[in-house]
């Protein structure tokens, strides 16, 4: 059941990220140095608010499907995957960007979909193909706000 949702997550997630891939780095070519990425993808500094706006929406990032995340007001947060709380203290900007990246990285059992790896996937619709679930500049959003919950 688990490995169904993660599927149909990575199916329909973000259409405008695969319309459009922001000027950066593009999937092939992320460089990952031990358990991270340093260098931004976009090549600018991502936007805490339009990250938590892309983390909450259940269309976007779709975080809550499987996450918790700090916010009382938000229902229905999931359990799968770790508490996002103090994710921003436990890990650094690097380290959140290769999981966010592609967690299989680190994890070859995840549940957790790549959100910038576009290679060697299965079960990807055609119209999905090549192109990543965030793009680049939402992908340093979404950062941006997991590296502010301090708490």
């Amino acid at each position: 059941m688990r490995i169904i949702v993660c599927f149909l997550l990575v199916s329909v997630l973000s259409s405008s990220a695969r319309a459009q891939l922001a000027v950066g780095v593009s999937p092939g070519n992320v460089e990952i140095v031990g358990d991270s990425i340093s260098a931004s993808l976009s090549g600018a500094t991502g936007d805490a608010i339009r990250g938590q706006a892309i983390v909450f929406d259940r269309a976007a990032g779709n975080c809550l499907i499987c996450h918790q995340v700090p916010a009382t007001s938000e229902p229905f947060q999931g359990n799968v995957g770790p508490d996002l709380s103090g994710v921003g203290s436990r890990l650094s900007e690097g380290q959140i960007r290769l999981r966010l990246v592609d967690q299989s990285r680190l994890n070859p059992a995840t549940l957790m979909p790549p959100f910038y790896r576009v290679d060697d996937l299965t079960r990807v619709a055609a119209r999905f193909k090549g192109a990543p679930v965030l793009s680049a500049a939402q992908l340093e959003d979404v950062l941006a706000f997991l590296v502010s919950l301090k708490n």
